[in-house]
């Protein structure tokens, strides 16, 4: 089995915004073709346009109705994919040691020349963000685009994770939890930013931020002396315009 390092240098990790993604998938497509075009064995796709079509996808997109205690229902759209956990079960069931943790970063990764598809790490992930592909046999996850952000041929902004480069949105950070004046931590502080079950223990680098209270209705009741008309009977062009179409046939005043 593989062991999990005492600590790491860093935490690199995304901080996904819950109150500003608005589900296009965008950050799905872009996963997808980046990580089928560079790092390790393609993401295959099995029937695609046949029937029950399946693939491999390291970051997925869902979307619930939620009923607040007060107010309207509200559609939450909540990405999910590897959270790069601290205590990460998937890594310390791994038998052949292809699952593990770096120790400079702490990103979880898979070696695929030693994975032997056995699939316990997939059955030991709470999260459920490993798929075996069914094309290479292999186990394949979210490796934060490691061959992204390290990479000084690209320009410097491009040097974070193609999901966080695409977001239109803007809803995907990315940078090191474990330095509380980075951005993506001060971001975390301010805006209480949460695990995802954490009664599991796993301790996940990645955190989400939870939707901002929604207005209602009653909330712009302070706006109603704003939008009261600022005249009775309409002026100048406005007036010259009510008074002419009042003169059609059918026209009314």
């Amino acid at each position: 089995m593989t062991t999990l390092p005492t600590a790491t240098n860093k935490k690199l990790g995304l901080v996904i915004d819950l109150d500003t993604c608005v589900g296009c998938h965008a950050c799905v497509i872009s996963c997808k073709g980046w990580n089928t075009e560079n790092y390790g064995a393609p993401l295959s796709d099995q029937r695609p346009y046949g029937n029950e079509p399946m693939g491999t996808f390291l970051n997925r997109v869902h979307s619930y109705e939620v009923q607040p205690p007060e107010g309207a229902a509200q559609t939450v759209h909540f990405p999910k994919s590897c959270l790069h956990c601290e205590d990460a079960p998937c890594v310390t069931v791994c038998p052949t040691g292809a699952s593990y943790k770096r120790t400079e970063d702490g990103i979880v990764l898979v070696n695929e020349s030693s994975c032997i598809g056995c699939g316990l790490c997939a059955w030991a992930c709470p999260y459920g963000a490993r798929e075996l592909d069914q094309a290479e046999g292999v186990m394949k996850k979210c490796t934060l685009c490691v061959d992204r952000i390290y990479n000084e041929n690209l320009p410097e902004e491009d040097r974070i994770p193609s999901c966080v480069r695409t977001c239109p949105a803007g809803a995907r950070h990315f940078g090191d939890l474990g330095d509380p004046n980075s951005d993506v931590s001060q971001l975390v502080q301010e805006r209480g930013g949460m695990d995802l079950m954490p009664e599991l223990g796993t301790a996940p680098v990645n955190k989400y931020l939870p939707p901002r209270h929604k207005d209602s209705w009653d909330d712009q009741s302070l706006l109603a002396p704003l939008l009261e008309p600022i005249a009775d009977e309409p002026a100048g062009f406005l007036g010259w315009l009510d008074k002419a179409l009042d003169k059609l046939p059918g026209g009314t005043a």
